[in-house]
């Protein structure tokens, strides 16, 4: 094996393309920073994924993805959410790299993309930048010269590639299970859509209920027409009690003891790999229960949406050992009525997706928070309990089986993190 630093077999360039789209510049989709962390590869099945932007003829030229480039997250709030990367598996078009990302372009006689993506993932790696990263508080970043200077390890070419298919045939598997989780998702949004949103719930006769005749009401509050017999009332009245956030500390000192597992916004995407900390354990009342539902009530960073939201399951529990919080940019609602619970997490979902979050987003020194207040205190109706039972019969059997294959991907990526270093120390050969 031989060593090279970065800047001797790639090109890196950082990007500054953001999220705002100009009257002057091109239309384009933006490969952003959520995209890049939890994805080993960006494949055509994540196109759709990508928002909508603009960005300059300088910038398309320079950060379109291309097949065997690498991109990697450059700055955040934490070390560790730096210096991840993900493999360019397909070429694109009109996908541009966003703000907060550096894109490598290999050198194709000399480096596999997917060999440095695998690379990139080693702890050996992970320990570069977190030792060389600038800044503090809240936020660290990688200067040009850190990558440039960044340590390869590297052996044939033909050794890389069969090196990188194994670790590829893994995370297939996890692109497998991510996709069929998408398709959960969007039975359990269709059936709330028909249910609830064009209200052709199952009447007293099992047929559709508004395309039947079913009885609608003109609610004066919502200025809508609703079921007859459907309840209107404030969205706090389902909300029994809100349990805020605690980031803790990363090592036990004083009387920060209770070891737990923390949600940060970043997470609510998928829960399988969440930071350890340390918290008081005066504060185990933050602990989080099955049905609680974490939302991300503040950001700032590329990481963050507000208003994004996660329910608690009983299989994501168990997979932290009971022991999970939330950060202090999220806060956890706790349903008064569990029976509400799967209408109330599809229904806070149908809000976020449909952009009227947006209407309750104040701005403090470039921080993004929710007006969470002003939203419960909002009215809206809710169906009949027994229609809500139904519902929740019916939807928690998908989530109960994404939440199954979000653990068997988090089982799957620690088999790939622990063959990786094996593969490249000759500990295990692939023919």
């Amino acid at each position: 094996m031989e060593k090279y630093k970065l800047k001797e077999v790639a090109e890196i360039i950082m990007s500054s393309v953001d999220k705002k789209s100009k009257p002057h510049e091109k239309t384009v989709r933006l490969c952003n920073f959520t995209d890049v962390y939890h994805n080993w590869a960006i494949k055509r099945d994540n196109y759709d994924s990508f928002m909508i932007a603009t960005a300059s003829d300088n910038a398309i030229e320079k950060l379109t993805l291309k097949k065997g480039f690498v991109a990697f997250t450059k700055d955040s709030e934490t070390r560790d959410d730096i210096g991840i990367p993900t493999y360019i598996a397909d070429d694109f078009d009109d996908v541009v790299l966003g703000y907060h990302c550096a894109l490598v372009k290999p050198d194709e006689k000399k480096l596999s993309g997917e060999y440095l993506n695998a690379f990139m993932n080693s702890n050996y790696i992970k320990k570069y930048f977190e030792l060389n990263a600038t800044g503090s508080g809240m936020r660290f970043t990688l200067s040009m010269q850190t990558l440039e200077d960044m340590p390869l390890i590297l052996p044939s070419l033909p050794e890389q590639k069969r090196i990188a298919k194994v670790l590829t045939d893994i995370d297939s598997k996890i692109a497998v299970n991510k996709k069929i989780n998408k398709e959960l998702e969007a039975m359990a949004k269709e059936v709330y859509d028909y249910w609830f949103v064009q209200f052709d719930f199952p009447g007293a006769d099992g047929k559709p209920y508004k395309s039947s005749g079913g009885k609608m009401v003109f609610n004066p509050i919502l200025k809508r027409e609703i079921p007859e017999g459907w309840e209107v009332k404030k969205i706090s009245s389902l909300i029994k009690e809100n349990i805020g956030g605690d980031w803790g500390k990363e090592e036990p000192e004083g009387n920060y003891q209770l070891k737990v597992s923390c949600c940060r916004g970043a997470d609510i995407v998928s829960m399988t790999d969440l930071p350890t900390r340390y918290i008081l354990n005066a504060n185990s009342s933050k602990l989080l229960k099955e049905g609680d539902m974490v939302v991300e009530i503040s950001g700032g960073s590329p990481t963050q949406a507000t208003g994004r939201c996660v329910l608690i399951s009983k299989e994501i529990l168990s997979a932290f050992d009971n022991k999970l919080i939330c950060s202090n940019f999220c806060q956890a609602l706790s349903i008064a009525d569990k029976d509400y619970i799967s209408y109330f997490y599809h229904m806070w979902k149908m809000f976020y997706d449909s952009g009227v979050f947006f209407n309750y987003e104040g701005k403090t020194s470039g921080i993004k928070n929710f007006q969470y207040d002003t939203f419960v205190a909002e009215k809206w109706y809710f169906p009949p309990k027994e229609l809500a039972i139904k519902f929740g019969e019916i939807v928690s059997k998908n989530y109960k089986k994404k939440c199954e294959l979000d653990q068997e991907n988090k089982r799957l990526t620690a088999l790939r993190d622990e063959l990786l270093p094996m593969l490249m120390n000759g500990q295990v050969r692939v023919k």
